[in-house]
């Protein structure tokens, strides 16, 4: 397992996709420092009342948007481009053992789009509090420890999204395929859910993947923006996304010709 990890890290960090995903998720710390900035600017620009009922996204709201489309492609292109390219025989070759090679493809960008994930958000955190300096504004004013639920939470499911897409990955064999029923899970069937009839809409909001990290911890200074599900239910169902996603690729792996 160890060979098999670190082969499939060699492989991931001497391709340009890997570099140019890491440097999306790099290019966003910027927008989070951009956007500190701006607030701290409105902020000075506010008479006192205004500056009372002052509310604003945290300083890390940039990246926390960019990450899960960032963890699908990088879920999808490191198992996809090797049946694009006939690869995958290669490394069967070098590793016959389906169920490590497997675990080691899905392990690999999983822990590398959770280190990111951690260092990305980390930075943004840091960025606005020294763009606020010490001003009062709410979602900026918080401690450091404050952040950490909510960065854990929002690194954890990038991780868990990256995850899920190297299991579909192997179902659907196709850069395309995969990379497209990922951003329609993230970014289009949430929309859709909202306009189920109360009370369809909120229950099936909760259960989407893109939804769980607001609800295992929300921003400081910010309440969840509707009623869900608890934050040990959230992980928990998470962790059962995770799971499933990877069994079925398992199980796809170890049965499918190459």
């Amino acid at each position: 397992m160890i060979d098999a990890l670190a082969a499939e890290w060699w492989k991931l960090r001497s391709v340009r996709s890997t570099f140019a995903v890491l440097g999306t998720v790099a290019v966003f710390v910027l927008l989070c420092v951009v956007w500190s900035l701006y607030a701290a600017h409105y902020w000075d620009g506010l008479s006192q009342a205004r500056r009372a009922a002052f509310e604003s996204a945290p300083p890390e709201q940039p990246l926390a948007i960019a990450l899960p489309v960032c963890a699908v492609l990088l879920g999808a292109l490191p198992m996809t481009s090797e049946y694009a390219s006939g690869m995958i025989r290669t490394s069967l070759a070098a590793v016959p053992r389906r169920p490590v090679l497997f675990c080691a493809k899905a392990a690999v960008p999983g822990a590398a789009m959770l280190v990111a994930a951690l260092v990305g958000l980390t930075a943004g955190v840091v960025a606005g509090k020294a763009a606020a300096n010490g001003r009062p504004m709410r979602g900026f004013d918080a401690s450091f420890p404050e952040h950490v639920p909510y960065v854990l939470a929002m690194a954890v499911t990038t991780a868990a999204i990256t995850l899920m897409t190297a299991g579909l990955a192997v179902v659907l064999r196709s850069t395309a395929g995969t990379i497209t029923t990922g951003m329609a899970v993230l970014f289009v069937v949430p929309p859709v859910a909202n306009l189920l009839p109360d009370p369809w809409g909120e229950r099936v909001w909760a259960v989407l993947p893109e939804s769980l990290a607001g609800q295992m911890a929300s921003p400081p200074g910010a309440s969840p923006a509707r009623d869900g599900l608890s934050p040990t239910v959230s992980a928990l169902l998470l962790a059962v996304y995770v799971l499933v996603a990877l069994g079925v690729g398992a199980r796809v792996f170890g049965r499918r010709d190459a």
